[in-house]
């Protein structure tokens, strides 16, 4: 029996997944930052809740090892867990933008160098980064965070080479606009109270993405589960999967029509002058 573990399951993406693998029959490790506060998910024969924070390297090794201990092996990493930095780079302090990187970027290669030794013994094993469409292209004033998602890519991209050799395969999956509390607790929003310049522009960058029209693109958690389901069980190597029709929608602008129109598309939808 297959076995993933999932990072930030706590809630959105990482929750629905862990819900969505363990329906098709795969024992789960469900790992979150403060598991005596989870309601939804219960452990049983297949469902494993550990505590595991991605800034802190000694619960990462302790959740993959409690992990490989219970089941008897990990077959797929899921690096899931993070969160946005939003505003104006200037208004960033250096410690937020620090974390930005520590959790988005830092915490995932903690992560995959801890999982390595096993998926390198066993000459086997997935790791599935989810970055964003963000990570292709960015928006008004998610530069921090989009930039976090870039290098993520690029990390993705190089260890698809490098690991190949030892029956590893490496996948990311980059949704669009989901419909979570990403917003919410999962959103760090920079105090622009310096710079109020921005905050004209901030408020239409928000109103922007809260319009119904922008927004019925949306996708839900439970359709990113089922692209990183597939993306965990298609046997190929490939390593991108857009996951949302918005997503689609950017990078086919993108990728067809070049980097030029679609930045002037976003700029036009944003009133940028």
């Amino acid at each position: 029996m297959n076995t993933i573990l999932v990072t930030g399951a706590s809630s959105g993406i990482g929750k629905a997944t862990a819900i969505h693998f363990h329906q098709k029959g795969w024992n789960v490790i469900a790992t979150m930052r403060k598991p005596g506060n989870e309601k939804d998910l219960k452990e049983d024969a297949r469902l494993k809740i550990l505590a595991l924070d991605v800034e802190h390297k000694d619960s990462i090794h302790a959740a993959i090892e409690t992990g490989i201990t219970h089941f008897g092996s990990i077959d797929v990493l899921l690096n899931n867990a993070g969160y946005g930095a939003y505003g104006p780079l200037e208004a960033g302090t250096d410690e937020e933008i620090r974390r930005q990187y520590d959790v988005n970027f830092f915490g995932v290669i903690d992560c995959i160098k801890a999982i390595l030794p096993h998926f390198k013994a066993r000459k086997s094993g997935t790791i599935i980064n989810i970055t964003s469409i963000g990570g292709l292209m960015t928006l008004p004033l998610f530069g921090v965070y989009n930039s976090s998602k870039f290098a993520l890519e690029g990390l993705s991209e190089g260890l698809w080479y490098d690991l190949q050799p030892f029956g590893i395969r490496v996948k990311v999956v980059e949704p669009g606009g989901i419909k979570t509390d990403f917003a919410g607790r999962s959103m760090n929003m920079f105090d622009i109270a310096e710079f109020p310049e921005y905050t004209q522009f901030s408020k239409t960058v928000v109103e922007k993405f809260a319009d119904p029209k922008y927004a019925k693109n949306f996708g839900t958690p439970e359709m990113v589960a089922s692209v990183i389901y597939t993306a965990a069980t298609d046997g190929k190597n490939t390593l991108r999967y857009l996951a949302g029709k918005d997503a689609k929608q950017f990078w086919f602008a993108r990728r067809w029509f070049g980097y030029k129109f679609q930045m002037k598309q976003v700029k036009k939808y944003f009133g940028i002058q």
